[in-house]
Order: structure tokens, then sequence, then C-alpha cells
């Protein structure tokens, strides 16, 4: 595969038919803000500005993250979200009222930019009034995760995460706060626990494997003193920060000890029961309608509409494809024996490409990310004519969840500017993280990856504040493997033909998730099977393709996401640029980013738009 052109192959080409090419042509958005709003795209911004407010004082901790837990919000601050079966409920009836009265406004009466945030906005509520309805387990709305608690789901692994990285410490108030939120997070427990329970008579719970790990990380926060757990040790921290004197961490402690060990011991009791009756199976398939489930999340995660089987083809064709690039740049550095995937092995084996799997070698390793990061930096001006004002940073994930967390991932700035990005890195075993990858990994979660994608959006003035956050895993996430390329396509890997090996297996680790995200949910491999194909193909160490092929199994059709979303961003592209010739300017195709994420769907017709 020449890496400056698009694949055109005949699954690629599939691909692009599955796209509907809508008729109504919406023109420059961008340009078309700045005029005055007619009459109906002024109530259709009222209505959206409605809807997310009403959204941030129905999600706590939303409003902690954006910043908004202040003012007229600040009782937010002192309280978690409502998990429980009655607030999802609530939920759910607040959905069909806002799709209901979004309908009410006449589409062909709006502008260019206001006609896409109608697009958006009741696309992504129809799908999830849709899935809510059919699918009455696990959370289905934004995300199919069909197991309550799990590896990555509950609030027993994001609770923790979120006030230890969220919860600011910076006065009395602040810390009263804390300790009125540690106070809600046996409740939180209890409500996730009587969610599973529900779910689990239905026959919806977790394989054995999951379970395991979900028991390992509950005895991860359980199993040591209370005032050694993140929830007491980090709000320590905090207040010595913030030179705050009194009870506060003792206070803490307590709460930690007499009632969120109890609520997790309640929790760990119910996850050992269903791990004796849990199957090994790793498919959704075996849940109640669950083909139609992993059609309508793999339809969820990509934006485009492909069965199993045309995923599973999509990907075994892209494998073939960058293994065959991959194959010609190990034997230009004298690796000849073996597969690909057993020549990656041993490339990931080589001392020179480890750091040491200590304090030390993993400090030097997010060393290494943050000057990647400012590289990069100072390059992004050739290819984008608008930077995010929200600085990046990288840090650890947090040792009490990396058992089962992903290997990275991104959280955005808070809208105040008073926390910044953060590009979460899992170093849990240095040996899963060798030097050749994690440039990609890094233009992937940072820059110009998801940081520039998500806080371009986050820090726009322009469109409505529901779709700053909007999120959509086909656009987000093809957008940051489209930046891998492009880091690839601007010279970052010029005399280092092993980084650019790195850039090749990270395409090829996104198709070979096609391949047993697949498998698993609509051809019924088992989690060995899906697991042996990873590492034959992709060469990535054992403990990190495990995690991965877990993950996998309880976000059914999020990794497919990745592929698919990669080869429609770079169609795209590969279109302007066949269209406008030497007019063509990569700047001013970055700039759709400015209009916020958007269905897959969506985006074509814009960016078509666009060009003409």
């Amino acid at each position: 595969m020449d890496r400056r052109s698009f694949m055109t192959n005949a699954g690629v080409l599939a691909l692009s038919t599955t796209l509907p090419a809508m008729a109504n042509a919406q023109g420059n958005a961008a340009g078309a803000r700045q005029s005055a709003p007619g009459p109906a795209d002024a109530q259709l911004r009222s209505l959206l500005d409605k809807m997310f407010y009403a959204r941030i004082d129905d999600s706590p901790e939303q409003a902690t993250r954006l910043g908004l837990d202040k003012g007229d919000r600040a009782a937010l601050r002192s309280r978690l979200d409502d998990e429980s079966a009655a607030a999802r409920e609530r939920q759910a009836a607040h959905r069909r009222n806002d799709l209901a009265a979004l309908r009410k406004i006449d589409p062909a009466k709006l502008g260019a930019a206001a006609r896409i945030d109608y697009d958006v906005v009741e696309y992504q509520l129809s799908r999830d009034i849709a899935a809510t309805d059919r699918f009455r387990y696990g959370q289905s709305a934004g995300r199919f995760a069909p197991y309550t608690i799990s590896q990555l789901t509950g609030p027993y692994r994001d609770v923790p995460d979120f006030l230890d990285s969220q919860h600011r410490v910076a006065d009395l108030a602040d810390a009263d706060s804390y300790l009125a939120r540690l106070s809600a997070f046996p409740k939180a427990l209890d409500d996730s626990l009587e969610q599973q329970r529900a779910d689990a008579a239905k026959g919806v719970f977790a394989p054995d494997y999951i379970l395991d790990t979900t028991l390992k990380q509950l005895a991860a926060l359980r199993d040591q003193p209370a005032a050694q757990t993140v929830l007491v040790a980090s709000f320590a921290a905090k207040l010595k920060a913030a030179n705050i004197s009194g009870d506060h961490a003792a206070r803490a402690e307590k709460i930690v000890q007499n009632e969120v060990f109890p609520a997790l011991d309640r929790q760990r009791q119910l996850v050992t029961d269903l791990r004796a009756k849990a199957t090994h199976d790793a498919g959704v398939w075996r849940l109640p309608d669950g083909e139609a489930y992993y059609a309508a999340a793999a339809e969820a995660a990509t934006t485009v509409p492909l069965s199993g089987d045309e995923i599973h083809r999509l990907g075994q064709e892209q494998v073939a494809q960058i293994s065959s690039e991959i194959d010609g740049i190990l034997k230009s550095q004298g690796m000849t024996q073996g597969t690909v995937g057993e020549r990656m092995v041993a490339l990931n084996q080589r001392p020179d490409q480890l750091y040491a799997n200590t304090d030390e070698g993993r400090a030097a390793l997010l060393d290494q990310l943050n000057s990647q990061i400012k590289a990069m930096y100072a390059r992004l001006p050739e290819a984008f004519a608008t930077l995010p004002k929200a600085p990046v940073e990288v840090r650890r994930v947090p040792p009490h969840i990396q058992a089962g967390a992903p290997g990275g991932y991104y959280q955005n700035a808070s809208l105040d500017g008073s926390r910044p990005a953060i590009y979460f890195i899992n170093l849990r075993d240095t040996f899963d993280r060798p030097k050749f990858g994690l440039a990609t990994l890094t233009h992937h979660e940072a820059v110009p990856g998801h940081h520039l994608q998500v806080s371009l959006a986050l820090e726009s003035t322009e469109i409505p504040l529901i779709r700053r956050r909007s999120f959509f895993s086909g656009y987000s996430e093809g957008w940051a493997l489209y930046s891998e390329q492009l880091a690839d396509e601007m010279g970052m890997f010029e005399g280092d033909p092993l980084g650019r090996v790195g850039y090749l297996q990270s395409l090829l680790f996104r198709a070979t998730r096609l391949v047993v995200d697949s498998g698993m949910h609509a051809k019924r491999w088992s989690r060995e099977q899906a697991t042996d194909y990873f590492i034959a193909t992709t060469g990535i160490a054992r403990g990190r393709s495990q995690g991965e092929i877990d993950r996998y199994t309880v976000w059914p059709g999020q990794a497919c996401s990745y592929k698919i979303g990669h080869t429609v961003w770079t169609r795209l592209r590969d279109e302007a640029k066949a269209k406008q010739g030497d007019a063509f300017d990569i700047k001013a195709f970055h700039d759709v980013l400015l209009l916020g994420a958007m269905p897959l769907t969506v985006l074509e017709r814009i960016v078509r738009a666009r060009i003409a």
C-alpha cells in the first residue's frame, strides 16, 4: 500500500457504496455561520442549548469534567451521576421528548450550518432511542456495552478515577463536595449491582475471563487499608497541596471503611456468584437478540451500515495489504525469516526497543512521549490553520484500573481552562509498549489526533454546546488513525524505518480488529481463537493482545470504528485532491474539524459540498 494514497481495493469501493449520498448539498457551513441566522435557526439553537444544559443538570460528573459545576450549578459538585433504573427511564423519556421537540422544526427552513446541527442531533437521538427501546440490558445509549459490570464498565472503576483526576480541591467547599461525592459512591455501587442482577436474570452477564479480571480490579481497590486507597490518598494529597487543614482526610477514610468497603464487598459477592455460572463464550451472539445487538452496536460505532460478514471481509483484505508493506521494510532491515507477525514479535523483544519495567523506565517512557508531543506541535501549522488553546499532557493510567484499562486513551480539557487535556497510557508492563510504536500512539491520542479534533470542537464559539461534546466513534477514531497517516506523510518517520514499522503496525492492528471483533461476535470465534489470530497477525505482545481481545468482548463493534473511519476520511481527502488538483489546500480540508464531530454519512456530504 502506498502510504500517500488511499487504498482502492474492492472492499473499500464496496464500503463507499454503503454511504448514502444525500441530495441537499450544504455548502461551506463554517462560512454560513457568520451570516445572521433566520428564525428557524434561532429556534433550533435555543432548543439545542436547552437540551445541553438539561443534560448537564442530569450529569453532575459531566458538569465537573467541563468546568460547569459552579455558579448556579455549584450544587452539582457534590453529586455523582444517578445510574439507578428510575434515572435511566427518566433519561430515556427526556430523549424521546427532545426528539419530538426537534422534529417540530422544519429542516428545510434552516440555513446550511443549522441544518448540520439538526441532522447530527436527530441522528444521535433517533438511534439512541431505538437501541434503548429494543435492547433492555446494559448500556445502549451512546455506547453499546452489554455488561453493567465488567473490567471496563461500572462505577467501581469509574468513580475512583473520576474523583482522582477530575474533582479539583482548591478550598473548603471543594473538600466538602468531595466528601459528599464519596458518601454517594456506595449508592452508585448498589445501583449498578441491581442493574447487573436484573440483567443477569435475562442471561446477560460477562464471560468467565472478563469476570476474573473484574474481580482482580475490585480486589485492587478493596483489599488495602482505607487510607491507602486512591479515594483517600489522592484526596489527602489535594488537601495538602491546597494547604487545607482539618479532619477531611480522616472523614474520607471513615466513609471508605464503613460505607464504601461494604458496598464493594456486596458487588464482589455478586460478581463471584456470576462467575460460578458464567460461560466462556466471547461473543454477544449468545445474548437475547444477540445477532441484532451486534449489528446495531457496529453501526452505532462506525455510523456505517455493514454486516458482520462485510466487516470481516474488509478486515482480511486490509490485513493482507498492510502486511505486505511491513514485510518490505522488515526485509530492508535484514529481518527476513518468519511471518510478518513472527518478525514483529522478535522486534518487540529486542532490548534496544524496550524501556525497563521499573518506575525509572516508566518515567523515561513518559518523557519520550512528551518530547514527541512537542516535536509534532512545532509542525502542526504546516497542515492546520487553527490550533487548540488547551494544552495536553501525558499521564500514566492509574495502577488500580490498569489491569483492564485500554492501552491508551484521551480525556478532554475542561471548558473553563482549569484542567488540561490528558493523554493516558497504560504502563502495567513496558514490554507492551516498545519504542518503535510510541510516536504513532502519541500522534493518535494527542496531536494531531484526538487532542486537535476534540479540542477544536470544544473551544468553538460557532457550534452549539451540545455538539461540542458530540462523540461519534467512526468520525473521532477514524480521524485519530488518519492523523497517524498524516504524521507519516509529514515526514515524522524520515530516517526512522522502525518508527514507520510502528506506524504500519498500528494500521495493521486496526485492520485486525475488524477481523477479530466480527469473528467473536458474528462468527462465534472463541477468545483463544481471536487472541491467537491477533498475535500471529500483528506481532503485538500477548499481554497487550489479550487485553485488546477482552476489550472487544465487552465493547462489541467499537473496535471496528477506527479502520472504517480511517477509510472514509482518507477516501474523502483523495476525492478532494482529485477534484481540486493544484488548488487543493490541506489546511482548508482539515478545517472541517471546526464543524464538530458527526456521523460519517453526514461528513461525506459536507466534504463533497465543500469540494464543490
